[in-house]
């Protein structure tokens, strides 16, 4: 990746050096600028040891994806006694906002580029003056152009290093462009003991737009109390100007990180009936996002107004020139070009699938979309979805076979395959151990009618067949549920006010059998008293006659629709991407660059506030994706702030205390991981709990190097204010809840940070990177129940149809084609692995591989996930283990650390990036 020597332009003319002068913070700080940082993402050096060549070091951008070389150090120092020159080269990436051939300023920047002063580049010393106490002056000089060659640019700067400059601390950059660049790398050449390589990857703004320099600190790690005397005032002003003040509306330019409620979901606005609540306060708890400062709306004075782009701290868009961004940019077009090109398509919003072969030629025929006016537009961005029609006027939106229907065509219609889902499937944090019987609803009886559930231990000994009593089932752990009840209940009524959809509370009953699987035993749905009509519920069980067959698998297409929502809109963006927000910005608002824990975080923390920026954009918003095909409706998000307020809590997020708590497994200490698992035959556990202890084994070497003395985490001013941050101000309506870990020693430490990693790591892949595998075949998992059961209530005409074509009865209580195809497009791209995806375990931050402790532990934290892929593998071929393996099952595979691109149901990147 990297070179010891530089190849440089011969015909390059050195540039003198400037004037030497000092920076005073105070006067940027009077002119609006409390920070000598600008907008640029956080840069850190790291030296590479060569032994054929020269050194060569390396100051790298956290937020890149380059790579570090395998040995390194983190400091540069000139000589004692004598001056030197260094010569540097600057290579930027063209984009469509630089050096473009439109625009009133290309003239300007042409000319600036002329005189030879594109860029101005600082070196900060890390010592202070001895003589005067202050900061010493910089080395600067200002970059001229030197090359263009297709989309890179190069500009060149001579430095002169005084004698006794000490080592180098920073680099501090301007840009004399009038448009922002993208700074790809900073090579340095010319130091006594080697080569600075500065790979930024990195927005640049101009200093037309903010005066204030960017300052990159090298690669070296400290805590608060260990700061270098020469950065202390850097290190303070960075998160000043981090944090803001709190006014005014965000620019795109800006990098500044604050809170705010979920107040921009809604666009009352534009139509009355698209008002929504704020989320985030007494009514409605909920995490807080990153504040923009957008207006008032005029008609809600508590929501936002919605614009066309929400803004997001520049450090975390690299939509230009990411590959990484492949996902996000695929999704932006599923969203905003091809799922309108499908309502232009499928003109009725109501029509469902009128045979289950139409449901088939999704992946065979496809669906004739209409051209866009940009020709071979969906083909370029979505290839895999949109194929073109030779000699045609319409696109063709064409479906992947799902692997779950390509294995088994009938696995969706089997009840073993319902089961095994809850322990395999795209969804395994709902199924939890019967702990009380009779099983009773805590809702008020007055609101909701008879608390009492109509499955009966009379019910349950008669479907187990008489194997075990009720009470020996319970003692032995033998009943399982699915209890979505008292979360739906109210807003059952509410949903059902809502035309196309509807709703029930829902139970679902298991039993564990001896070879291990989840066999159903009963579906209970219920409705709430409504107007003159009182409470309705009704038992389903796996019958054998054909009028009971219909109705289970309509009962079943209920409950699937109730796990979809709940998947959705609580275990995947409640539980991993709303709640990881607000760790994100107490970070970058609390924790320096140079800090130990900020570095270790970083990689988990990439462009999620990106992709939930999008998802509050086109996804989860009033009328967006969510809304308008899953079966709460309008009610949706609000349904997750329920979940927030009664369910959520960060001591449980860990995920041993997640099995724990929903009885999956109890405390052991003769167990492996110190967990004994109620289904020993649970994939999602067995393999998670693997790669739980691989990240608290890695966590713990990292912390334990930087805290050697435990009283150091109480005393680390910048750490405490990140918790403090996180539970006061992020999770502000949770702040007053008892079970908050404590902060005070690095145990507390390992595992606040590891629960964290796992949530964005492990937790995510789990739940995300499965969508199309397993509800790319909408059957399997059906977001929407249309239609109520045929026995509640059932007019004379709705029962005799379902009597003489059940078949039909099913078809339009799943989702329409609209929705289906809707839902499909989505999944297929947020499943989509990008090609550059960076995976947890995988290539080290720079500053972790200059550190030889560090390095170590990153070395046996990677040979440990190489060890889980070759477990799962293992696992994967052991027929006894038959909730994972199977003629026509689908492998679990979704927590094996790494993957090829694609859509392959497998793959654990480091952070929620899609």
């Amino acid at each position: 990746m990297m070179t010891s020597q530089l190849q440089k332009p011969n015909y390059a003319p050195s540039f003198p050096l400037l004037p030497k002068s000092s920076i005073n913070p105070n006067h940027l700080i009077k002119h609006g600028s409390p920070s000598l940082i600008s907008i640029l993402p956080r840069h850190h050096v790291h030296q590479n040891r060569n032994k054929k060549n020269s050194s060569s070091l390396v100051i790298r951008a956290t937020s890149s994806d380059l790579r570090p070389s395998p040995a390194s150090v983190s400091t540069v120092t000139s000589t004692e006694n004598n001056a030197f020159t260094v010569k540097a080269l600057v290579r930027v990436t063209v984009t469509g906002g630089l050096l473009s051939s439109i625009g009133l300023t290309r003239p300007l920047d042409d000319f600036t580029d002329l005189l030879g002063k594109t860029l101005l580049l600082e070196l900060v010393s890390a010592e202070l003056d001895l003589k005067t106490g202050l900061e010493k002056e910089t080395v600067k000089g200002y970059g001229h152009k030197v090359s263009h060659k297709d989309a890179e640019v190069v500009y060149e700067a001579t430095f002169t290093i005084p004698a006794g400059f000490g080592e180098v601390g920073a680099v501090q950059l301007e840009n004399e462009h009038h448009k922002e660049m993208f700074i790809k790398s900073i090579d340095l050449d010319g130091f006594p003991n080697g080569t600075l390589n500065v790979p930024c990857n990195t927005w640049a703004h101009s200093k037309f737009d903010n005066p204030v320099k960017r300052i990159f600190f090298t690669n070296k790690s400290y805590i608060p109390s260990e700061t270098p005397s020469g950065l202390k005032k850097l290190r303070e002003l960075e998160l000043q100007t981090l944090r803001g003040d709190g006014e005014g509306q965000r620019k795109t330019s800006d990098r500044i990180y604050d809170y705010d409620t979920y107040n921009d979901i809604g666009d009352p606005d534009s139509k009355d009936e698209l008002a929504r609540p704020v989320l985030g306060g007494k009514d409605h708890p909920y995490p807080r996002r990153c504040r923009t400062g957008r207006p008032r709306s005029k008609k809600d004075p508590l929501s936002e107004q919605r614009s066309s782009s929400v803004y997001v701290p520049r450090d975390e868009a690299f939509a230009d020139v990411k590959q990484l961004t492949f996902s996000t940019k695929t999704l932006k077009s599923v969203l905003h070009a091809l799922l309108p090109s499908l309502e232009t398509a499928l003109l009725d919003p109501d029509l469902g699938f009128p045979y289950f072969t139409a449901i088939d030629s999704l992946y065979n025929e496809g669906v004739a979309l209409p051209k866009p006016k940009t020709g071979g537009f969906f083909q370029t961005i979505i290839p895999r979805l949109v194929k073109a029609i030779t000699d045609g006027e319409d696109d063709l939106l064409l479906f992947e076979t799902p692997e779950i229907i390509d294995r088994d065509k009938f696995a969706w219609f089997r009840d073993e395959e319902f089961s095994r889902q809850t322990l395999a499937g795209l969804n395994p944090y709902s199924i939890e151990l019967v702990t009380e019987w009779p099983l009773k609803s805590k809702l008020n009886p007055q609101i909701y009618g008879p608390p009492e559930s109509l499955i009966t231990t009379e019910l349950v000994e008669k479907e187990i067949k008489g194997c075990m009593t009720v009470t020996e089932a319970l003692e032995r752990k033998k009943m399982f549920i699915l209890d979505y009840h008292d979360l739906l209940m109210p807003y059952v009524n509410k949903v059902r006010e809502i035309e196309g959809t509807t709703l029930y509370g829902s139970r679902t009953l298991f039993f564990l059998t001896e070879d291990g699987t989840l066999r159903p035993v009963a579906i209970e749905l219920t409705r709430p008293p409504v107007g003159d009509k009182p409470q309705w519920k009704q038992v389903f069980t796996p019958t054998w006659d054909a009028t009971g067959c219909w109705l289970w698998r309509l009962a079943k297409a209920h409950v699937l629709a109730h796990d979809a929502g709940y998947h959705q809109l609580v275990v995947h963006w409640l539980r991993t991407h709303c709640c990881t927000e607000p760790y994100i910005i107490a970070a970058n608002r609390q924790l320096s660059a140079m800090h130990p824990i900020y570095r270790l975080l970083h990689p988990h923390f990439r462009y999620t506030m990106e992709i939930n920026a999008l998802a509050r954009e086109s996804l989860i918003n009033a009328g967006g994706v969510i809304e308008s095909t899953f079966s709460p409706g309008k009610y949706s998000i609000e349904l997750s702030s329920a979940a927030y307020d009664q369910l959520w809590r960060f001591d449980m997020e860990a995920l041993p205390a997640d099995l724990i708590r929903r009885g999956m497994a109890v405390e052991d200490s003769t167990a492996e991981h110190g967990l004994k698992l109620t289904i020993e035959d649970y994939p999602f556990a067995n393999d998670g709990l693997i790669l739980w202890n691989a990240i608290k084994e890695w966590v713990s070497d990292y912390v334990n190097h930087y805290y050697t003395d435990p009283n150091l985490v109480e005393s680390d001013t910048e750490l405490q204010g990140w918790w403090t941050e996180v539970r006061t101000k992020g999770h502000a309506d949770k702040k007053d809840e008892p079970w908050w870990p404590v902060l005070k020693t690095p145990e507390n430490l390992i595992h606040i940070l590891t629960t964290i990693i796992w949530v964005t790591a492990g937790h995510h892949a789990a739940v995300n990177f499965g969508q199309y595998m397993y509800a790319g075949y909408f059957p399997n998992r059906p977001t929407i129940a249309r239609t109520n059961m045929p026995t509640e209530d059932p007019s004379e005409e709705f029962f005799q149809n379902f009597m003489k074509k059940p078949e039909m009865a099913l078809l339009m209580c799943f989702p329409s084609q609209i929705q289906a195809t809707k839902v499909m497009a989505v999944l297929d791209v947020l499943s989509n692995h990008s090609p550059d995806e960076e995976y947890i375990g995988g290539n080290p931050e720079s500053s972790w591989a200059e550190n030889p402790v560090i390095k170590a532990a990153y070395e046996k934290f990677n040979g440990n996930l190489k060890r889980l892929e070759g477990i799962i593998d293992e696992r994967n071929t052991n027929l006894k283990l038959k909730n994972r393996v199977g003629a026509g099952v689908v492998p679990y595979e979704l927590l094996k650390p790494f993957s090829s691109p694609g859509v392959t149901g497998m793959g654990v990147p480091n952070s929620i990036s899609i």
